[in-house]
């Protein structure tokens, strides 16, 4: 399996999005895994892919989680980015907002969203957004994380970054969020322009695990998670053949 290696920019280039049930939060569903241990989760993996989204910044494709015997969550996902030259770009993210989390790790620093936690980021030259893509959340030792970025169709993989939780962490819980949001909203106007929100769309698959014994996963229908803007975005969604969704929102 090979390693990615074209990995432009890191921490310093990542905007941010909220975590809080904010603005930019547009479209929202639940994951789950079946037969979770009640220590959690040894490892998650979340499919994911944007092949017609257009390669501009402004959305987050979320997925989020929470560990056992903490508060606060850690989460995953990818953002498009404008093409550099003739390349396709990703933003991979790998956080948490965990008090007492750490790193060492250069692709990360100290904070999240303003608040204690770590954030960690790369950029990534892609071949396609068309590719299904893996991001893969793993315990590698410890109460210490990893995040993975896996191009199933090339099997490149980009490491994302890596933090260590508080000595009293476990694995991650059986459920929690997947969130499509629009970052530019988040500390905008009062007053949203719900029909100026630019149109993308993006695959959500069933999770899936390594944990012995757990499984299977699943993903809930999105919804609309913006009050002001519910009924005024175009939302669409399709449910795929393996359980997944792709949902849309946005204008044209």
């Amino acid at each position: 399996m090979k390693i990615r290696a074209t990995v432009f920019a890191l921490a310093a280039s990542y905007v941010l999005p909220s975590m809080a049930d904010g603005p930019g939060f547009i479209l929202g569903t639940r994951w789950n895994m079946a037969n979770t241990p009640a220590d959690g989760l040894k490892d998650i993996t979340f499919p994911m892919s944007m092949p017609n989204a257009t390669h501009e910044s402004g959305y987050y494709f979320m997925q989020s989680f929470l560990f056992e015997n903490v508060g606060h969550s850690g989460y995953t996902g990818l953002q498009p980015r404008p093409n550099s030259g003739s390349n396709s770009v990703v933003h991979g993210v790998f956080s948490s907002f965990v008090n007492g989390s750490t790193t060492t790790d250069a692709n990360c620093h100290d904070g999240a969203d303003s608040g204690p936690g770590v954030s960690c980021a790369v950029e990534i030259n892609v071949p396609s957004y068309d590719h299904l893509y893996h991001l893969v959340v793993e315990n590698t030792e410890g109460t210490t994380w990893k995040g993975t970025l896996v191009d199933t169709v090339t099997n490149d993989e980009t490491h994302i970054g890596s933090f260590t939780l508080p000595s009293q962490a476990k694995g991650i819980k059986s459920s929690f969020r997947s969130i499509v949001e629009y970052y530019p909203w988040n500390g905008g106007p009062s007053t949203l322009p719900c029909d100026k929100l630019p149109w993308t769309e993006a695959y959500f698959g069933p999770p899936t695990t390594n944990t012995p014994g757990a499984g299977p996963g699943s993903i809930s229908p999105f919804d609309q998670e913006n009050p002001q803007c519910n009924d005024k975005v175009d939302f669409k969604q399709t449910k795929t053949s393996d359980g997944g969704y792709i949902p849309q929102c946005g204008f044209k």
